[in-house]
């Protein structure tokens, strides 16, 4: 492993020998491999692709290229707006609800994105929302997808494990809502998703920490029986009256296992591509490190110490440790617990900081995917030892949609 990394250090440093840091690659070897991994844990079922893990335009198009992926899982609707018209897909699934105004009336008002985007709710009151906006008389039809709540509430509801989204998570919730939704001019219900957030996006060999991992294990197995058992009866529920298109469920920490229910018809995945340090946590598969980020040694406060310019691309969740970027390579690094990841500087501490000077550079890993483009204009895409490309960030395209 030490020697792989050293490899990797060497030739990410050749390759980019001419930038000036801070600068984020991407390696498509590892990009590809995991799309390729990724498709075959699918079992055949369609993957469709977070746009929130990867933002850019580029990639996205690169994987949709790719046997077994289709279609997009967006997390605005002006995002899904701008993908369909930029022709990245024809199949956008909003997956969050939207309160955007300008877009709803948008994609009212315009037939072939009517068609091409899916947008998600969960409450009546998400319904009233698109009436007051744009009227069923002045606007196609909107394509919805009802969310469930996919969280794990043993105890007779006492505990909720996993994360707070969806109000809908009894059969008799996801019937009644499907009833008011085919009761209703000026929409159609054409799908259901029930993103269980606490098995996909939740790493269960955490390292070091073996007794956590097999507690985590134990919730996983036990919610997942669960969830099958609801999420078939949630289905057949609604069915009672929409036909539906699709079952969306998963994310890249469950691919194989979402895939194996019967009643999920398609799954999502996209932190994977990247391969984020949170990723080194899943046990059944590790996607391979595609997504790394420079930056520049600056000083040498002391002894066994350097300081690196910038590093503060922390990712979005509870605060703490396991939010910070992973200094990589060289390897022999680690952050500081007083200091952690600084906006403007980043001390780090270890054996090979004696060895840097300033001018030399630090890769880093992100803890997550999506956040890393969040923070750069474009993206360096790397085979071998060479650049072959620059493509844009939606930074770089002038997009910010959250």
């Amino acid at each position: 492993m030490a020697n792989e990394r050293d490899a990797l250090y060497t030739r990410l440093n050749q390759a980019t020998a001419e930038l000036d840091p801070p600068f984020a690659v991407v390696d498509l070897a590892a990009f590809d491999a995991n799309a390729e991994a990724l498709a075959r844990h699918a079992s055949g079922k369609p993957l469709r692709v977070a746009t929130t893990s990867i933002r850019c335009r580029s990639l996205l198009a690169r994987v949709l290229r790719r046997p077994g992926w289709y279609g997009v899982t967006a997390y605005t609707l002006r995002e899904a707006l701008w993908l369909v018209r930029a022709g990245i897909t024809r199949d956008a699934l909003v997956a969050y609800p939207t309160a955007d105004r300008a877009s709803l009336v948008e994609l009212g008002t315009d037939p072939e994105l009517a068609a091409a985007v899916t947008i998600t709710v969960d409450s009546v009151a998400q319904l009233d929302f698109v009436d007051a906006v744009i009227p069923p008389s002045q606007r196609a039809a909107i394509q919805l997808c009802l969310d469930l709540d996919a969280s794990w509430r043993p105890f007779d509801g006492k505990v909720h494990i996993g994360v707070r989204r969806s109000p809908v998570h009894s059969v008799e919730q996801a019937r009644q809502l499907a009833a008011e939704i085919s009761a209703r001019p000026g929409f159609r219900l054409r799908g259901v998703m029930a993103y269980e957030a606490h098995i996909a996006g939740r790493g269960d060999a955490p390292p070091g920490k073996p007794l956590r991992g097999a507690a985590i294990r134990l919730m996983q197995r036990r919610s997942y029986r669960e969830l099958v058992a609801r999420r078939a009866a949630v289905v057949a529920a609604v069915q009672e009256h929409a036909e539906l298109d699709f079952v969306n469920s998963g994310g890249t920490g469950s691919v194989a296992a979402t895939a194996a229910d019967p009643t999920v018809t398609e799954v999502t995945a996209g932190s994977g591509l990247f391969g984020p340090r949170l990723c080194d946590g899943y046990r059944a598969w590790r996607p391979e490190p595609a997504a790394f980020f420079a930056l520049p040694v600056v000083r040498r406060p002391a002894p066994g110490m350097i300081t690196v310019l910038g590093g503060g691309w922390v990712a979005s969740g509870a605060a703490g440790p396991s939010r910070l970027p992973t200094p990589w390579l060289p390897t022999g690094l680690r952050l500081i617990r007083t200091e952690g990841a600084g906006e403007v500087q980043t001390p780090l501490v270890g054996p090979a900081a004696d060895h840097l000077r300033p001018g030399d550079r630090v890769w880093f890993r992100h803890a997550k995917a999506g956040e890393l483009c969040e923070h750069v204009n474009e993206l360096y895409l790397i085979e071998g030892d060479q650049i072959v490309d620059v493509v844009a960030t939606y930074r770089g395209e002038g997009q910010a949609f959250l």
